[in-house]
């Protein structure tokens, strides 16, 4: 296994070896694996969480910019300069571990230890979380037995060459995601001063929060409240500025507004509860909310890697599967966009339907059958 750097690399991966796990323990298997990651990446934490055998490589970052002379930076010539010794490392462990494959889901880390299976001949599996491949599985394609994708319309996007290795399999979500109950968020959060008779919004800008999503949301507030319950997952950081700019809401409109700074196993029963989503628009997310057929309106970080979360949100809303808004987002934006979903039931419904369509509950499993047919290939 090899991947990582952020969650959405991380959890995939945790994903899909929880289920071979799973899948070969029903079978009076075992596996066996051992996860490649930077001492650094968030699979440095998850990994042996879970009991999984880590070890670490050198890697290098590629700082991207449309200005081709930018990218012969320092920083970009001395990370770049890591990568041979992060190949040798990964071709020692590679080698010594003797895997019959080797599950890549993007990330830096996995070029290293995607190039070492080439070298010792192990079978390559790529996993793409995004529309567009990402940079590390550019780099690893033409190595690569399978190539697992995430959409339909990842496949005219791949480079023609390898196009017959691809096969559309969804991006694993995690099934406790989609086992919520919505009762169970109420109880947890105390959400007592809910009008249920009101559809409920939840919010998000990541663990972290996002302070575009915050402060336009901070602006909406009273209008939102008059039509919804709300909530909001601001990130820790965030919580004391947002509760203070709340304090002067009316004491029927405040107790539909529940203001957290996290979190954690609640996650799958406030899914469960939420009528509509707020929230960015990673791979992982989208995932998530087409498995569970939740209508949302996406706010695409501008920064993300080659624009991925604008391309994410864009392929749905164009087919009508949720609402994007790019560039700058205005409350009056918001307003708009969220106003006829909270108001029309029906719409609600329809983009709920669509929505599922695109979703892939059985990513996980998919991706595991290929992997298990690349490993006996």
């Amino acid at each position: 296994m090899t991947g990582g750097g952020t969650g959405g690399h991380t959890y995939p991966a945790l994903t899909a070896v929880r289920t071979l796990q799973a899948r070969l323990g029903a079978a009076g298997g075992t596996l066996d694996v051992l996860w490649i990651g930077t001492a650094d990446g968030l699979e440095a934490r998850v990994a042996p969480a879970e009991g999984i055998p880590f070890k670490t490589v050198a890697t290098g970052k590629i700082r991207r910019s449309s200005n081709p002379l930018k990218m012969l930076s320092a920083a970009n010539v001395k990370d770049m300069a890591r990568v041979p010794l992060g190949v040798a490392q990964a071709r020692s462990i590679v080698s010594g571990f003797q895997p019959d494959v080797v599950l890549a889901t993007g990330g830096y880390v996995a070029v290293p230890a995607g190039l070492a299976a080439r070298l010792c001949r192990v079978p390559l599996v790529l996993h793409e979380q995004t529309v567009r491949l990402g940079l590390a599985n550019r780099k690893l394609a033409t190595s690569a037995t399978r190539i697992a994708v995430s959409s339909e319309s990842s496949l005219p996007l791949l480079p023609t060459e390898v196009r017959e290795r691809a096969i559309v399999t969804g991006n694993p979500v995690r099934p406790e995601v989609l086992g919520g109950h919505p009762d169970k968020a109420v109880e947890a959060l105390a959400l007592y001063g809910f009008e249920r008779r009101l559809p409920t919004v939840y919010v998000t800008g990541g663990a972290q929060g996002a302070q575009q999503i915050n402060g336009v949301i901070r602006d909406v507030l009273p209008w939102l409240l008059a039509h919804a319950n709300v909530i909001h997952q601001c990130g820790p950081a965030n919580v004391d500025e947002l509760r203070a700019a709340a304090a002067g809401l009316d004491p029927v409109l405040a107790g539909r507004y529940h203001l957290t700074g996290f979190l954690g196993r609640e996650l799958p029963d406030v899914l469960a509860l939420a009528d509509v989503v707020v929230s960015r628009s990673g791979a992982g997310t989208l995932a998530e909310l087409t498995a569970l057929g939740k209508p949302a309106v996406f706010i695409p970080l501008a920064t993300s890697a080659g624009n991925e979360q604008a391309h994410n949100a864009s392929h749905l809303a164009d087919a009508g599967a949720a609402l994007a808004l790019l560039g700058e987002v205005t409350g009056p934006a918001l307003q708009s966009a969220v106003g006829p979903l909270l108001t029309e039931p029906a719409r609600r419904t329809g983009m709920a339907e669509r929505a599922r369509t695109y979703g892939r509950p059985d990513a996980a499993d998919r991706l595991v059958d290929v992997v298990l047919s690349a490993a006996s290939a």
